[in-house]
């Protein structure tokens, strides 16, 4: 059954992207959308299967949850907002790349390096998730699944690497379909993402014992060395 609704959940983001992506740019000649969504298909299930099998708890996390708990309203909010902002963005690109082409496109090479780019983002996110199981998508009090501070790994050196691999997922994407303007717009898109993590540590440092003082010793939040 978890097998089930991982794969589920990989078919209907990948649909999700295609819609995104192939319904603004009116055709399906499109090439680079065609590959990023082949490929992020296959390693969005293999990923699935592997976390099924390796890390089970860790894939339920991200499952749409039948627990009752509600994230705070202020979470609520901000995930509307940055749902709406990345939907925008994904739409954006193909009307750029076919329309507006505000910027020259990025070189091969550069081009090359954002595919790599989105590929070493989503290993960030996957290694977030294998070493925090309770990395949930809402933020909501876990006690009852018995909720411990990680502290180790990449949260060693930054408090929100899921969102750091989310970052470099989408600038990667943005080159790879050779669209500089969408690149530059990769922050306006996730301002959101600003207030959630202020929102997320709040609810953290009310619930999970240790979390405080995890702050201090883990300086940065999102990117080493800088925030």
């Amino acid at each position: 059954m978890l097998v089930a609704k991982g794969l589920a959940r990989v078919v209907s983001q990948v649909a999700l992207f295609a819609a995104f992506l192939l319904i603004p740019a009116g055709t399906w000649d499109w090439p680079r959308a065609i590959q990023f969504l082949s490929g992020f298909a296959v390693v969005h299930t293999i990923a699935t299967l592997a976390l099924a099998w390796r890390a089970p708890a860790s894939l339920e996390a991200r499952l749409p949850s039948t627990s009752g708990k509600k994230p705070p309203e202020a979470d609520r909010i901000v995930a509307l907002f940055l749902a709406t902002m990345l939907g925008g963005w994904f739409v954006f690109i193909p009307i750029d790349v076919f329309r507006l082409q505000l910027l020259p496109q990025p070189s091969l090479a550069l081009s090359m390096f954002g595919g790599g780019l989105w590929l070493a983002g989503y290993g960030v996110m996957l290694a977030s998730l294998v070493q925090n199981e309770f990395a949930e998508p809402v933020v909501k009090d876990q006690a009852d699944r018995g909720q411990v501070l990680i502290d180790t790994g990449l949260y060693a050196y930054v408090r929100h690497p899921m969102y750091l691999g989310a970052l470099l997922f989408f600038a990667g994407i943005a080159l790879w379909l050779e669209s500089i303007a969408s690149l530059l717009a990769v922050p306006l898109a996730f301002a959101p993402l600003i207030a959630r993590i202020f929102v997320e540590e709040k609810a953290l440092q009310g619930t999970l014992d240790g979390y405080s003082g995890y702050m201090e010793r883990v300086r940065f939040r999102l990117i080493p060395f800088v925030w």
